[in-house]
């Protein structure tokens, strides 16, 4: 992001704050004087915000402030599906579309699920609505046979909650990789963005007690519905002139 970009959502952002939710802002033609920025700027800068929930663009109406979105908040020490955390805040969320199949496994799922190369797996990929709209997108790739047909049947949105609730096989840890994506074009149809817009994408492993991985999954999330931080122990320092410990 240039300096410029920065600068022109700064000011954005600040006339958007000091707009009470409902209201109209200024014509596109009017902002982009206003603001010294053409009106291609100004539509770009102003995706961010759309994409975000906070502003709403009407056909022929122009675009007007929304009330701000309930953020889902949550550390990252402890791993809760998507329900837990929705209910725990009291916003209700909703599975979307949701495709199940059994496939042949690829390369890099069988690098990370440590099966053999000819084995299938068990492919469930679904988006998370609040207020009908898409606010994550949820792939988990598993061994074939580990649920079972009636299980999907009953599927309810997470995995993770699916076998915890079972209980078998006993799950121990979590290893995530966080990064930030441009949505292709799949996901930008599922998510209502434009392509090449930003997503917070989860990929990570679940692991059982004996160390087999049985969950390879990707999470896709959208900026402004989700907020994440993690709780950090502040490293010790020697210090061998003192020959004491600093915290």
């Amino acid at each position: 992001m240039t300096d410029a970009t920065q600068g022109l959502q700064e000011r954005l952002a600040l006339l958007i704050a000091s707009t009470p939710p409902g209201e109209r802002l200024p014509a596109e033609p009017d902002l982009a004087r206003e603001l010294g920025v053409s009106r291609a700027s100004l539509r770009e800068a102003m995706r961010t915000f759309e994409t975000q929930g906070i502003i709403h663009r009407r056909p022929r109406a122009g675009t007007y402030v929304m009330q701000p979105p309930a953020v889902i908040e949550s550390g990252l020490e402890v791993l809760e599906s998507i329900d837990t955390l929705a209910s725990r805040i009291g916003l209700p969320v909703a599975m979307g579309d949701v495709l199940i199949q059994k496939r042949q496994a690829t390369a890099e799922e069988v690098a990370a699920l440590g099966i053999n190369e000819e084995s299938r797996v068990i492919d469930i990929r679904r988006s998370i609505l609040t207020k009908n709209k898409a606010v994550a997108y949820l792939i988990d790739i598993l061994p074939e046979g580990l649920v079972g047909d009636e299980e999907m049947r009953e599927f309810q949105g997470s995995v993770l909650d699916l076998l915890l609730k079972r209980g078998s096989p006993a799950l121990q840890s979590s290893r995530c990789e966080i990064n930030v994506v441009q949505a292709n074009r799949d996901l930008a149809k599922i998510f209502g963005i434009q392509r090449g817009d930003g997503l917070l994408m989860f990929r990570a492993w679940l692991y059982t007690v004996s160390g087999q991985v049985i969950d390879y999954s990707f999470s896709y999330f959208l900026p402004g519905y989700f907020r994440f931080h993690v709780v950090r122990r502040v490293g010790q320092v020697f210090n061998p002139n003192l020959n004491s410990i600093f915290k």
